[in-house]
């Protein structure tokens, strides 16, 4: 049986590295791991999506509406954009930061705040926190990603020796230290 995560966020907020701790984690458990990265305007601050897929045999890195078991997102508006790949009974995890797209910053149109209430409404499993704050407290703004790793691995059937095992193969070793405690804020 095939898993699905996606990873939604916006351009430089380490959806990738994120992404790459997954693909490792999964591929050291024995899944056959497919990642694939879906770059929007990535370097404007636009949209970012990557797949990663695992199971037995995995033959597309591509996952289609209505079949992610997880969506891990990075801000709001991006848990709403992608809600529609979630599958029945999954279950997105949500950074509650608010980054305005270019619409916004022009005064084109308004930041939608109530974003999150939509999703519950509609009978989607929210999970939100504010990653910001603890990745701040763990060293640095830029580990909302390992923040947001934490914060799914509370859901996932695999021990957090192993995940920190992933935590030290994916990042530069001088930001080990803090991206452990960034992982523990989260899964808290």
């Amino acid at each position: 049986m095939t898993k699905n995560i996606m990873i939604v966020g916006v351009g430089g907020q380490g959806s990738l590295l994120a992404s790459k701790l997954l693909g490792n984690l999964l591929a050291d458990e024995g899944y056959e791991v497919k990642v694939s990265e879906v770059h929007g305007m990535s370097q404007r601050g636009g949209s970012v999506v990557t797949y990663v897929r695992y199971g037995d045999k995995v033959y597309s890195p591509i996952i289609d509406k209505g079949e992610a078991d997880f969506i891990i997102s990075f801000e709001k508006i991006e848990a709403a954009r992608y809600a529609e790949f979630l599958k029945k009974g999954g279950k997105i995890i949500v950074n509650t930061q608010e980054i305005e797209p270019m619409p916004v910053i022009t005064g084109a149109a308004e930041y939608p705040s109530d974003a999150l209430d939509k999703l519950a409404a509609a009978g989607i499993e929210v999970d939100a926190l504010d990653a910001l704050t603890p990745a701040s407290e763990a060293g640095s703004p830029k580990a909302v990603n390992i923040v947001l790793m934490g914060r799914l691995s509370k859901y996932m059937d695999i021990s957090e020796e192993k995940w920190l095992g992933a935590i030290r193969k994916s990042v530069n070793p001088k930001f080990v230290e803090m991206n452990e405690r960034a992982f523990a804020l989260g899964r808290k």
